[in-house]
Protein backbone atom coordinates (compact mmCIF):
# COMPACT_ATOMS: atom_id res chain seq x y z
CA UNK A 1 0.00 0.00 0.00
CA UNK A 2 1.72 2.88 -0.79
CA UNK A 3 1.75 6.19 1.10
CA UNK A 4 -0.75 8.38 -1.42
CA UNK A 5 -3.50 6.33 0.06
CA UNK A 6 -2.90 7.67 3.41
CA UNK A 7 -3.59 10.99 2.06
CA UNK A 8 -6.63 12.40 1.56
CA UNK A 9 -7.36 14.98 -1.48
CA UNK A 10 -9.52 16.97 1.59
CA UNK A 11 -6.41 16.94 3.84
CA UNK A 12 -4.27 18.76 1.19
CA UNK A 13 -6.44 21.31 0.80
CA UNK A 14 -6.43 22.45 4.35
CA UNK A 15 -2.66 22.41 4.49
CA UNK A 16 -2.83 25.96 3.30
CA UNK A 17 -4.96 26.95 6.13
CA UNK A 18 -3.09 25.31 8.19
CA UNK A 19 0.19 27.03 7.27
CA UNK A 20 -1.28 30.29 7.58
CA UNK A 21 -3.09 29.65 10.91
CA UNK A 22 0.44 28.46 12.69
CA UNK A 23 2.19 31.61 11.39
CA UNK A 24 -0.22 34.07 12.14
CA UNK A 25 -2.06 33.11 14.87
CA UNK A 26 0.03 29.95 17.05
CA UNK A 27 3.62 31.65 16.48
CA UNK A 28 2.26 34.76 17.36
CA UNK A 29 0.84 33.48 20.40
CA UNK A 30 3.83 31.60 21.56
CA UNK A 31 5.49 34.74 21.76
CA UNK A 32 3.26 36.56 23.40
CA UNK A 33 3.14 33.85 25.97
CA UNK A 34 7.10 33.51 26.30
CA UNK A 35 7.34 37.51 26.68
CA UNK A 36 4.89 37.94 28.68
CA UNK A 37 6.77 35.75 31.34
CA UNK A 38 10.17 36.89 30.74
CA UNK A 39 11.53 39.60 33.34
CA UNK A 40 15.16 40.92 32.27
CA UNK A 41 16.87 37.86 32.25
CA UNK A 42 15.22 35.41 33.89
CA UNK A 43 11.70 34.76 34.06
CA UNK A 44 8.78 35.32 36.64
CA UNK A 45 5.25 37.28 36.86
CA UNK A 46 6.30 40.24 37.32
CA UNK A 47 4.29 41.96 34.53
CA UNK A 48 1.25 41.00 36.29
CA UNK A 49 2.08 41.80 39.35
CA UNK A 50 2.63 44.88 37.93
CA UNK A 51 -0.92 45.30 35.88
CA UNK A 52 -3.05 44.13 39.41
CA UNK A 53 -0.62 46.45 41.59
CA UNK A 54 -1.17 49.68 39.03
CA UNK A 55 -4.49 51.53 39.16
CA UNK A 56 -4.03 52.76 35.70
CA UNK A 57 -4.06 49.00 33.95
CA UNK A 58 -6.82 48.11 36.40
CA UNK A 59 -9.07 51.23 34.89
CA UNK A 60 -8.10 50.23 31.58
CA UNK A 61 -9.40 46.44 32.27
CA UNK A 62 -12.60 47.74 33.65
CA UNK A 63 -13.13 50.00 31.47
CA UNK A 64 -13.17 47.75 28.65
CA UNK A 65 -15.27 45.53 30.58
CA UNK A 66 -17.84 48.37 31.16
CA UNK A 67 -18.17 49.44 27.32
CA UNK A 68 -18.26 45.89 26.09
CA UNK A 69 -21.12 44.58 28.37
CA UNK A 70 -23.10 47.42 28.32
CA UNK A 71 -23.19 47.85 24.47
CA UNK A 72 -23.44 43.84 24.00
CA UNK A 73 -26.48 43.76 26.34
CA UNK A 74 -27.86 46.55 24.34
CA UNK A 75 -26.68 45.23 21.03
CA UNK A 76 -28.63 41.53 22.24
CA UNK A 77 -31.82 43.28 23.10
CA UNK A 78 -31.82 45.32 20.00
CA UNK A 79 -31.27 42.78 17.76
CA UNK A 80 -33.60 40.20 19.50
CA UNK A 81 -36.38 42.38 18.58
CA UNK A 82 -34.73 43.04 15.00
CA UNK A 83 -34.98 39.59 14.34
CA UNK A 84 -38.67 39.40 15.40
CA UNK A 85 -39.31 41.95 13.25
CA UNK A 86 -37.95 40.54 10.24
CA UNK A 87 -39.60 37.01 10.43
CA UNK A 88 -43.01 38.97 10.35
CA UNK A 89 -42.05 41.28 7.57
CA UNK A 90 -42.42 40.03 3.61
CA UNK A 91 -40.09 39.04 1.18
CA UNK A 92 -39.16 42.25 -0.28
CA UNK A 93 -38.56 43.85 3.31
CA UNK A 94 -36.99 40.89 4.76
CA UNK A 95 -34.40 40.81 2.08
CA UNK A 96 -33.34 44.42 1.95
CA UNK A 97 -33.02 44.69 5.84
CA UNK A 98 -30.70 41.92 5.38
CA UNK A 99 -28.50 42.91 2.71
CA UNK A 100 -28.60 46.29 4.64
CA UNK A 101 -27.65 44.32 7.58
CA UNK A 102 -24.76 42.70 6.14
CA UNK A 103 -23.62 45.86 4.47
CA UNK A 104 -23.05 47.37 8.27
CA UNK A 105 -21.87 44.39 9.46
CA UNK A 106 -19.01 44.83 7.82
CA UNK A 107 -18.89 48.90 7.92
CA UNK A 108 -16.19 49.20 11.04
CA UNK A 109 -12.86 50.70 11.43
CA UNK A 110 -11.64 54.18 10.71
CA UNK A 111 -14.54 54.25 8.23
CA UNK A 112 -17.01 53.95 11.14
CA UNK A 113 -15.57 56.42 13.32
CA UNK A 114 -15.02 58.65 10.48
CA UNK A 115 -18.69 58.31 9.97
CA UNK A 116 -19.77 59.06 13.39
CA UNK A 117 -17.14 61.80 13.49
CA UNK A 118 -19.25 62.94 10.23
CA UNK A 119 -22.51 62.67 11.80
CA UNK A 120 -22.14 63.32 15.78
CA UNK A 121 -18.84 65.33 16.15
CA UNK A 122 -18.17 68.55 17.85
CA UNK A 123 -19.31 69.75 14.49
CA UNK A 124 -21.21 67.00 13.34
CA UNK A 125 -24.12 68.17 11.50
CA UNK A 126 -26.91 65.62 13.52
CA UNK A 127 -24.95 67.30 16.39
CA UNK A 128 -25.60 70.61 15.40
CA UNK A 129 -28.84 69.88 13.84
CA UNK A 130 -29.83 68.83 17.57
CA UNK A 131 -28.44 71.34 19.24
CA UNK A 132 -30.55 74.49 17.44
CA UNK A 133 -33.58 72.50 19.00
CA UNK A 134 -31.62 72.00 22.35
CA UNK A 135 -30.85 68.31 22.43
CA UNK A 136 -27.41 66.97 22.91
CA UNK A 137 -25.99 70.07 24.13
CA UNK A 138 -23.71 68.95 26.18
CA UNK A 139 -23.08 65.50 24.43
CA UNK A 140 -19.26 64.39 22.92
CA UNK A 141 -19.08 61.66 20.87
CA UNK A 142 -15.38 61.26 22.09
CA UNK A 143 -16.09 60.59 26.07
CA UNK A 144 -17.95 57.07 27.42
CA UNK A 145 -21.38 57.48 25.85
CA UNK A 146 -20.24 58.47 22.66
CA UNK A 147 -17.73 55.17 22.47
CA UNK A 148 -21.24 53.09 23.87
CA UNK A 149 -23.31 54.69 21.26
CA UNK A 150 -20.06 53.46 18.01
CA UNK A 151 -19.58 50.13 19.99
CA UNK A 152 -23.53 49.41 20.05
CA UNK A 153 -23.96 50.11 16.44
CA UNK A 154 -21.36 47.63 14.87
CA UNK A 155 -22.66 45.58 17.52
CA UNK A 156 -26.54 45.04 16.31
CA UNK A 157 -25.51 44.48 12.68
CA UNK A 158 -23.63 40.92 14.18
CA UNK A 159 -25.99 40.11 16.59
CA UNK A 160 -28.83 40.06 13.77
CA UNK A 161 -27.06 37.34 11.50
CA UNK A 162 -26.18 35.24 14.45
CA UNK A 163 -29.44 35.62 16.05
CA UNK A 164 -31.50 34.85 12.39
CA UNK A 165 -31.44 31.79 11.91
CA UNK A 166 -32.37 30.70 15.34
CA UNK A 167 -35.54 32.27 15.13
CA UNK A 168 -36.02 30.82 11.66
CA UNK A 169 -35.95 27.62 13.62
CA UNK A 170 -38.77 28.14 15.32
CA UNK A 171 -41.98 26.56 13.77
CA UNK A 172 -45.22 27.59 12.96
CA UNK A 173 -47.16 24.47 13.98
CA UNK A 174 -45.38 25.19 17.65
CA UNK A 175 -47.69 28.49 17.63
CA UNK A 176 -50.23 26.82 15.80
CA UNK A 177 -50.43 23.84 19.11
CA UNK A 178 -50.23 26.29 21.75
CA UNK A 179 -52.72 28.44 20.79
CA UNK A 180 -55.10 25.38 20.05
CA UNK A 181 -53.89 24.76 23.94
CA UNK A 182 -55.46 28.17 24.95
CA UNK A 183 -51.64 29.71 25.43
CA UNK A 184 -51.61 33.08 24.39
CA UNK A 185 -48.74 35.44 23.16
CA UNK A 186 -47.29 35.98 26.22
CA UNK A 187 -47.43 31.79 27.41
CA UNK A 188 -46.07 31.05 23.98
CA UNK A 189 -42.94 33.29 23.92
CA UNK A 190 -42.23 32.30 27.97
CA UNK A 191 -42.80 29.01 27.67
CA UNK A 192 -41.95 27.67 24.26
CA UNK A 193 -40.27 30.79 21.62
CA UNK A 194 -37.64 32.02 24.57
CA UNK A 195 -36.45 28.56 25.96
CA UNK A 196 -35.66 27.71 22.52
CA UNK A 197 -34.07 30.86 21.67
CA UNK A 198 -32.28 31.69 25.02
CA UNK A 199 -28.99 29.35 24.46
CA UNK A 200 -28.58 31.17 21.09
CA UNK A 201 -29.02 34.50 22.42
CA UNK A 202 -26.71 33.42 25.28
CA UNK A 203 -24.27 32.40 22.71
CA UNK A 204 -24.91 35.35 20.68
CA UNK A 205 -23.90 37.53 23.79
CA UNK A 206 -20.76 36.26 24.17
CA UNK A 207 -19.63 36.76 20.90
CA UNK A 208 -20.80 40.46 21.17
CA UNK A 209 -18.64 40.34 24.21
CA UNK A 210 -15.99 38.94 22.53
CA UNK A 211 -15.87 41.63 19.66
CA UNK A 212 -16.45 44.44 22.10
CA UNK A 213 -12.92 43.60 24.17
CA UNK A 214 -11.01 42.98 21.04
CA UNK A 215 -12.20 46.15 19.38
CA UNK A 216 -8.73 48.59 18.89
CA UNK A 217 -9.27 50.21 14.71
CA UNK A 218 -12.59 51.97 15.95
CA UNK A 219 -11.59 52.82 19.35
CA UNK A 220 -7.96 54.65 18.38
CA UNK A 221 -9.29 56.22 15.34
CA UNK A 222 -12.00 58.05 16.89
CA UNK A 223 -10.40 59.15 20.58
CA UNK A 224 -6.70 58.01 19.95
CA UNK A 225 -4.87 57.79 23.33
CA UNK A 226 -7.65 59.92 25.09
CA UNK A 227 -9.86 57.03 26.96
CA UNK A 228 -7.41 54.01 28.87
CA UNK A 229 -9.02 50.45 27.40
CA UNK A 230 -6.68 47.71 27.38
CA UNK A 231 -6.31 47.24 23.09
CA UNK A 232 -4.92 51.12 23.43
CA UNK A 233 -2.52 50.63 26.24
CA UNK A 234 -1.14 47.20 24.49
CA UNK A 235 -0.47 49.34 21.36
CA UNK A 236 0.81 51.78 22.98
CA UNK A 237 3.37 49.39 25.03
CA UNK A 238 4.41 48.07 21.46
CA UNK A 239 4.50 51.21 19.08
CA UNK A 240 3.90 54.56 21.24
CA UNK A 241 6.08 57.61 21.74
CA UNK A 242 7.65 57.27 25.08
CA UNK A 243 8.37 53.76 26.82
CA UNK A 244 8.20 50.77 24.75
CA UNK A 245 7.84 47.87 27.03
CA UNK A 246 6.96 44.69 24.72
CA UNK A 247 7.02 42.36 27.95
CA UNK A 248 4.38 43.88 29.74
CA UNK A 249 2.47 44.37 26.71
CA UNK A 250 2.67 40.74 26.38
CA UNK A 251 1.37 40.10 30.04
CA UNK A 252 -1.43 42.74 29.14
CA UNK A 253 -2.38 40.20 25.79
CA UNK A 254 -2.23 37.17 27.40
CA UNK A 255 -4.72 38.51 30.17
CA UNK A 256 -7.11 39.80 27.35
CA UNK A 257 -6.27 36.45 24.90
CA UNK A 258 -7.54 34.55 28.22
CA UNK A 259 -10.37 36.27 28.60
CA UNK A 260 -11.59 36.09 25.07
CA UNK A 261 -10.58 32.29 25.07
CA UNK A 262 -12.77 32.16 28.34
CA UNK A 263 -16.22 33.88 26.35
CA UNK A 264 -15.20 31.75 23.51
CA UNK A 265 -15.58 28.74 25.20
CA UNK A 266 -18.67 29.37 27.30
CA UNK A 267 -20.33 30.57 23.84
CA UNK A 268 -19.35 27.13 22.23
CA UNK A 269 -20.80 24.80 25.08
CA UNK A 270 -24.12 27.11 24.65
CA UNK A 271 -24.08 26.69 20.78
CA UNK A 272 -24.02 22.99 21.45
CA UNK A 273 -26.80 22.91 23.67
CA UNK A 274 -28.84 25.56 21.42
CA UNK A 275 -28.18 22.62 18.15
CA UNK A 276 -29.35 19.88 20.87
CA UNK A 277 -32.73 21.67 21.43
CA UNK A 278 -33.66 23.17 17.75
CA UNK A 279 -32.95 19.53 16.25
CA UNK A 280 -35.45 18.33 18.84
Amino acid sequence: MTARRFISPAILCVVPFFVVFAAFQLAPLVFVAINAFRVGDGWGLAHFQEIIASAFYRQAMWRTLEIAIVSSLVGIVIAVLTCYSLTRLGGRWRRLLIAFTNMTSNFAGVPLAFAFIILLGANGALTLALQRIGLFEDFSLYSRSGLMIIYTWFQVPLGVLLLLPAFGALRAEWRESASLLGAGRHDYWRYIGLPVLWPSIAGTLTILLANAVGTYATVFALVGNNYNLMTIRIANLVAGDLFLQPELASALSLLLVGLLATITLVQQRLLRRSHHVTDH
